[in-house]
């Protein structure tokens, strides 16, 4: 099915509610389409740094993937400490 008869489909439902769910229905929609916005717009900041370390040499790039593995099993390993202890 096409955007255009979803979009008839939903309006056509929408003339069904009954006027006391209208806010509530709003309400949904509304919170709806703001949480897509806000995904779409963290896409698009995530996606500049998109190719950012292309011009790092293979050194400095070993160097840095090294220092990130052995920064996450440190942490992950406190984290892991901290789950198991019971007081």
């Amino acid at each position: 099915m096409k955007d255009a008869d979803w979009r008839v489909k939903v309006l056509e439902e929408v003339q069904q509610i009954p006027d006391a769910k209208l806010a509530l229905l709003y309400e949904l929609i509304h919170g709806f389409r703001l949480n897509s916005e806000t995904n779409n717009h963290n896409a698009a900041n995530i996606m500049q740094f998109a190719g950012c370390w292309s011009d790092l040499s293979d050194e400095v790039y070993s160097e840095f993937s090294d220092e990130i593995a052995i920064r996450r099993q440190q942490a992950f390993s406190q984290r892991r400490n901290r789950e198991t202890s019971i007081d």
